[in-house]
């Protein structure tokens, strides 16, 4: 059907904007009804939290997001003295991760800093906190592309290690905060590289030296070991450039550059 707006055509603009509406309130529209009346618990329910709670873990453990949204939702809002409650709150955020969009992220990002707000001491604080990570870290981008994401994900992560060192998420926890500093220091990494290839060493010696100060348990530093020592040899400073090599030989095992950085190391 045509929209026409102050007597003409209404603008693509508009009609997305438009549409965008309409879907939205459709959402919220058939979420009301849903939650106003499906997702209730039977008349005469002894316990009708726990009837919502176990309803609502059922649907999430089936990755039926919304199903188990509307129960968790339904908790949350009509019994606040639920000893469930806590845990259906977690619950909801579950599922907007479980979703897997840019929107739920952000709604799920939303639920556990509720979380954290509402109950900092509850037993599963450290879960809220590894969540809240997780959600910036699914949306990590490749190194190439932008990292604000990366750097979200490794606060969080970082937040959730230095707070919670006895969780049982830990282990967890710190694999996926290497892997997200890693990302970024790949993508550092790349902007270094990128100066050692056209031969502009003091931008590349700068750039290497700060991503090793910064993180000096990069996994792939074997790579900046060898380019920084590379580049501060090709700019006339070879007695700098040893260590680096030395480093990369002492370190690493294996390395596509291990016998490269030898041969530098034992020329006379």
């Amino acid at each position: 059907m045509a929209v026409f707006i102050a007597g003409g055509r209404m603008t693509g603009r508009l009609v997305r904007l438009a549409r965008v509406a309409a879907v939205v309130a459709a959402v919220v529209w058939i979420g009301g009804c849903a939650t106003g009346g499906s997702r209730r618990p039977p008349t005469g329910t002894p316990e009708p939290d726990k009837f919502l709670f176990d309803r609502g873990s059922e649907a999430l453990d089936r990755k039926r997001w919304l199903v188990g949204r509307e129960y968790f939702r339904q908790l949350v809002d009509s019994y606040p003295q639920s000893p469930y409650r806590a845990d259906a709150k977690l619950g909801v955020g579950d599922t907007y991760l479980g979703e897997g969009t840019a929107e739920s992220f952000v709604l799920g990002i939303n639920e556990f800093r509720e979380f954290l707000n509402y109950y900092p001491t509850h037993p599963r604080a450290d879960y809220a906190q590894y969540k809240l990570g997780m959600a910036h870290y699914y949306q990590m981008r490749a190194p190439e592309r932008d990292q604000t994401e990366t750097r979200d994900a490794i606060r969080e992560l970082d937040t959730f290690v230095q707070r919670y060192p006895a969780s049982a998420l830990l282990s967890e926890g710190q694999k996926h905060l290497r892997e997200a500093r890693d990302r970024l220091d790949d993508s550092e990494y790349r902007v270094g590289l990128f100066y050692y290839r056209v031969k502009w060493y003091p931008g590349s010696i700068d750039r290497f030296k700060a991503l090793l100060q910064r993180d000096p348990g990069y996994t792939n530093r074997d790579a900046v070991y060898y380019h920084l020592a590379e580049s501060l040899a090709r700019a006339g400073r070879p007695a700098e450039a040893l260590p680096y090599f030395d480093r990369l030989v002492k370190e690493f095992e294996q390395s596509e550059y291990l016998e490269l950085a030898k041969k530098r190391v034992d020329r006379p």
